[in-house]
């Protein structure tokens, strides 16, 4: 049998287009030669839906729209993902489920067992397990077909298995020809090695081939990376479809042989930078194009950060659709000034520099009897952060530019930075990426595009310029140790005692957790995230802001 495996972009709850692509995607597997052909998990209307599926109405219509898809199936058999009720009384009112279509009727339903409940997911606030677990049949194929998590509890996560019960242990007998995985699993630098490790542990305990089709594109925080792939029970993998990138691939499955039918060329990201890179750049695309917008906005300060927002935002829009705004004060320097120009020039931007003296004279007068009596302090510094963003948001309203947000990972770990000053945007781009990230993501661009971003910016010690001769080390540890305990404090979830990292004393660990957190209550009120990491802020990490904890 030929099986076609459909890597592609949908848009949560825009049935109509999905429904199109997912047609599309039919016609062309059909016109290669594919019988079957399969698409990710929730296709029919993108993943995650969230609190839409508590709405009767967005059901219905995905109902229907699983049935308008089965009337092209005619000729070939398609699996869908979509949520279906459960009829019975007894739990939550709909499955996670995969459909296969044939001959215009929907020939058979498999549920999806295993529920996932941690990091950024949480279905069974809306999904019911399956409680059985059936072989489905098509052309005398029996396919052990399951959904996404279904396939996860083959090894330990973190020397845990997370469920009672394995699917595939049910479901693969010595009848069973392949085992098929649709999925919707989100991009972190590291989960494309994770995944590889559990299939190929999947394929070679079964002695079955591994079909697994990913989801694609960018919903809001969660980006969604491809690299579908498919694995011989004796080979490993046989076949690694392209990362970031739509894409439409056929097998050719013989017993329990499986080739591909056009063997390709293709080249992966080869480093968690490069995916990074690639990731952030379909994030703000997608985040753009699935809004209906066109043209960001942004303030540059000559800084590393929103340089590399700037470049980021350019290869994502198109330079023409991206505008860079300078805000400079009293404080900023020349050096700032020259390099943000340069860079400006390098990508090919619309830009404008607006002096942000007036506004905080302005401010700075209002106060003057409020104030009075009282030392100038880290208020006098926020004032510049935050007119700066009242201009930014002002050129945002009038022009229908929208705002996005450079703070970095590290920033929002301390709480450096300013609520509704330059924490404010729309979108954050750098807020799942730590400062020493930031840095190797300049170096790649440069790579690519040689010289984009001034080598000067990448070279000087960084500043927020609020007050003379201010360096980011006058408030903050080294980014480099900073970093690496930031990490095994959120990334590897390790207590304040447990942490150790060279050049990293006791007291500075505790100093530094400290500071993350004291400022829970800055990170609940930042724009979303985009996540690239395995432990982003926002909906994968749910800390109490009115806590203690030590």
């Amino acid at each position: 049998m030929k099986i076609a495996l459909a890597q592609l972009n949908y848009h949560i709850g825009n049935l109509p287009y999905n429904v199109a692509k997912i047609k599309n995607g039919i016609l062309r597997a059909k016109s290669e030669g594919a019988e079957l052909v399969a698409f990710s998990e929730l296709s029919v209307c993108g993943y995650p839906p969230k609190d839409l599926l508590l709405h009767d109405g967005f059901i219905r219509a995905c109902e229907d729209a699983v049935k308008d898809i089965a009337q092209e199936c005619k000729g070939i058999a398609a699996i869908v993902g979509a949520p279906a009720r459960n009829e019975k009384h007894k739990g939550k009112s709909l499955f996670n489920s995969a459909f296969l279509l044939v001959d215009g009727q929907i020939a058979a339903q498999v549920n999806k067992t295993l529920l996932p409940f941690y990091d950024v997911f949480d279905e069974y606030r809306y999904f019911e397990p399956a409680e059985e677990n059936e072989l489905m049949e098509y052309k005398s194929v029996k396919i052990a077909l399951t959904v996404c998590e279904d396939v996860w509890n083959e090894r330990p996560l973190n020397d845990r298995y997370l469920y009672k019960h394995s699917s595939l242990e049910t479901l693969c007998t010595p009848d069973t020809n392949c085992i098929i995985n649709i999925a919707a699993s989100p991009f972190s630098y590291i989960h494309s090695e994770e995944r590889k490790q559990i299939f190929e542990t999947s394929a070679s305990r079964y002695k079955l081939p591994f079909f697994y089709v990913n989801a694609l594109g960018a919903n809001t925080d969660l980006i969604f990376d491809g690299g579908s792939m498919v694995i011989a029970s004796n080979e490993g993998i046989v076949d690694e479809m392209s990362y970031f990138t739509e894409e439409i691939s056929i097998y050719e499955l013989s017993g329990k042989s499986v080739k591909p039918v056009k063997p390709q060329k293709r080249s992966h990201p080869q480093n968690h930078i490069e995916r990074i890179y690639h990731a952030l750049v379909l994030g703000i695309r997608d985040y753009f194009q699935k809004n209906n917008l066109t043209s960001a906005v942004l303030g540059l300060s000559g800084g590393i950060d929103s340089a590399l927002v700037l470049a980021l935002t350019a290869e994502a829009l198109g330079s023409k659709n991206v505008h860079a705004v300078m805000l400079p004060s009293r404080y900023t320097s020349e050096e700032s000034l020259k390099d943000a120009g340069e860079l400006v020039m390098n990508i090919g931007c619309s830009y404008d520099s607006i002096s942000i003296e007036p506004g905080i004279n302005a401010a700075y007068s209002s106060l003057a009897d409020a104030f009075k009596g009282r030392q100038a302090d880290v208020t006098e510094e926020n004032i510049q952060s935050r007119m700066r963003a009242l201009l930014l948001m002002a050129i945002s309203n009038k022009m229908g530019y929208l705002l996005l947000n450079t703070s970095n990972k590290s920033e929002l770990a301390t709480g450096y930075g300013t609520l509704y000053g330059d924490m404010s945007g729309a979108l954050s781009v750098l807020g799942d990426v730590y400062k020493t990230q930031v840095y190797e993501l300049a170096r790649y661009i440069n790579t690519i595009k040689k010289g984009l971003i001034p080598s000067n910016i990448i070279t000087r010690p960084p500043s927020a310029e609020l007050k003379p001769n201010q360096k980011d080390t006058d408030s903050l540890p080294d980014y480099d140790i900073l970093d690496k305990v930031l990490h095994e404090y959120i990334e590897m979830e390790k207590s304040q005692i447990d942490i150790k990292v060279d050049g990293a004393s006791p007291e500075l660990v505790k100093r530094i957790v400290d500071m993350v957190n004291r400022n829970e209550y800055k990170r609940k009120q930042s724009p979303p995230i985009l996540r690239v990491s395995p432990k982003a802020f926002g909906s994968g990490r749910r800390m109490p802001i009115v806590a203690k904890y030590i």
